[in-house]
């Protein structure tokens, strides 16, 4: 549901838009919010925080709509105004449009055209609120993000959009370079890390190919979560692509880079979890299927992909498999039978 705010001194353009928009209201597709000017405007923005999109006229008492569009544009930059006006306006209609305004329509409404434009500035919102989350998401797409952009993610305003936490139905996937630790032993620092992060550039490309999420590197682990349409699927295809690929990579020092991978489905919460007071929070999964794909992870031998026999049961006419057999898992009364995925 959209909420939609609508600052205008004219009383009787609340009646008019509640009678126009009565079956959107009622299907809970928009939901209006209105002001008689500025100031009251951004007392209700203060109030309700989810507000998307702004309509606000721009001659009105106490604080006029461009005094209001720029107080918006400084402390709420994902919400997008429309300005109303008529036709006589228009110098300020430009003033509004330099100001940044999104759109405007003129007075008197045209119900249709005030529709189309609404559609249209939703999907502006959405697509940004997108863009972010996938910044968001991928941590490791901060250490190229521009300085400005960061300095908003730091704001209320942004974490306030992150702060809706979930159950979702998604595959983890954990993927361990093995051995790696008796190279590290061997090398330079500086070699090591290169190595390492060479290793990591081959899986997130394989993971990104499948739509997957990298959602954090742990030591010589990476955790990634697919979400969506045949998430399993694309899991177990970025795998078999990122097992193979690692394969191919050349001997360092004697050290043949390989990997042991845990794959498991099933609910789990998605959220903002860490530390508010450090200022470290990371957007993440959490949950027995999570904890479950580590522990597959563990069990999983050189160069394997493990998966639970509920995960077995679904991919079993797309993917070649091999039952290995059942094994102990912490924290869980009854042991886990358990296939490898060969191709």
């Amino acid at each position: 549901m959209t909420k939609i705010l609508v600052v205008d001194d004219e009383a009787d353009l609340e009646t008019l838009i509640r009678q126009k928009f009565r079956q959107k209201i009622r299907e809970q597709v928009y939901d209006f919010v209105f002001a008689e000017n500025g100031r009251e405007a951004l007392e209700k923005i203060d109030i309700q925080k989810e507000i998307d999109i702004i309509l606000c006229d721009i001659n009105m008492p106490e604080m006029d709509g461009l005094t209001l569009l720029s107080k918006v544009g400084e402390q709420h930059p994902l919400m997008k105004t429309v300005m109303v006006s008529a036709y006589g306006d228009m110098e300020n209609i430009r003033t509004a449009m330099n100001g940044g305004a999104f759109d405007f329509i003129t007075k008197p409404v045209n119900f249709h055209d005030l529709e189309l434009t609404i559609e249209k500035t939703i999907k502006q919102v959405l697509q940004i609120k997108n863009t972010l989350k996938a910044i968001k998401e991928n941590n490791i797409l901060k250490m190229y993000v521009d300085q400005n952009v960061l300095s908003f993610m730091e704001t209320r305003e942004f974490e306030s959009s992150f702060t809706d936490n979930e159950m979702i139905e998604a595959t983890v996937v954990f993927i361990d370079i093995c051995g790696f630790t008796s190279i590290s032993e061997k090398e330079s620092p500086d070699k090591v890390v290169k190595l390492l992060n060479n290793y990591f550039d081959v899986m997130v490309k394989e993971i990104i190919a499948q739509n997957g999420i990298v959602d954090k590197f742990i030591g010589d682990c990476v955790m990634a979560v697919f979400k969506g349409d045949f998430h399993l699927d694309r899991a177990i295809d970025a795998s078999i692509a990122i097992r193979n690929s690692i394969n191919k990579l050349p001997i360092e020092n004697g050290f043949s880079p390989k990997v042991s991978i845990g794959i498991n489905s099933g609910e789990m919460i998605s959220g903002n979890i860490g530390s508010v007071t450090l200022k470290r929070l990371d957007f993440t999964v959490i949950g027995d299927a999570v904890n479950t794909s580590q522990r597959l992870q563990c069990s999983a031998a050189v160069g394997q992909i493990v998966i639970p026999e509920k995960c077995y049961e679904k991919v079993k006419k797309s993917f070649t498999c091999e039952k290995i057999g059942s094994i102990s898992v912490k924290n869980k009364t009854e042991e886990i039978i358990i296939y490898e995925v060969i191709s």
